[in-house]
């Protein structure tokens, strides 16, 4: 997926989560007016990015993982065998290497959708230790049409001899100086601050400062 093609869908996904919120609190049919051309706006510019129909566009909108007001919610578990080397997973669908992970469930916590997660891809039941790192896509190279957090939670394994799902062709431990070249996109950098953190003992989430960005100030009109 190229780089303009990416900032296409952040853009899109931006806008139809702006509609959205839009639609949900209009007060007056005006309102509801303006929320309904944001969301045609926002399937134009995807169904550019994509090349496709917008009324083929337009229809997911109305469908996960489009329908959302907020980030999507991803998770993966990280799992290191007594060597510290930590355990992938090979994607089925692109062939590229990742650590197990997907899309929080309605109905599940995010510690408990990392598990389920982990057993579904590498066939592994394990607990929950701690929050390792919380990464926002954009920043580390994802490519994916939405905008998404994905939450990255240390699992302990009694039992370190996975076994690939459906969806992943294999999955193996690997030392984190010899990670595979065809990582899925962004999971090269994250992975290597994903040892860093289990190492340190530390949790990392992106670094961000109040006094770096602008602030709204439509609530607080007086300041």
């Amino acid at each position: 997926m190229s780089d303009v093609r990416q900032e296409l869908y952040l853009l899109a996904d931006e806008i139809r989560g702006m509609a959205t919120i839009g639609g949900h609190f209009a007060a007056n049919v005006y309102e509801t007016e303006r929320a309904h051309r944001l969301m045609e706006l926002a399937a134009k510019v995807a169904a550019l990015a994509e090349g496709t129909p917008v009324e083929e566009v337009r229809a997911h909108f109305d469908a996960e993982p489009w329908f959302r007001a907020t980030p999507a919610v991803g998770v993966d578990a990280a799992v290191f065998n007594p060597e510290g080397a930590i355990l992938l997973v090979r994607r089925a669908d692109n062939g590229r290497w990742a650590t197990p992970g997907g899309l929080a469930e309605i109905g599940e916590t995010l510690a408990e959708s990392a598990l389920r997660e982990l057993w579904e891809e590498a066939g592994l039941r394990g607990r929950v230790e701690r929050l390792l790192c919380l990464f926002d896509g954009r920043k580390w190279g994802s490519r994916s049409k939405v905008h998404i957090m994905n939450c990255v939670f240390l699992v302990a394994c009694e039992d370190l001899a996975p076994s690939p799902g459906i969806e992943m062709l294999d999955a193996q431990f690997f030392p984190p100086d010899d990670l595979p070249a065809d990582m899925h996109h962004g999971h090269d950098a994250r992975a290597r601050k994903i040892v860093e953190m289990w190492r340190s003992g530390g949790t990392f989430t992106d670094p961000a400062s109040s006094h770096d960005i602008a602030m709204p100030m439509h609530q607080r009109p007086a300041q």
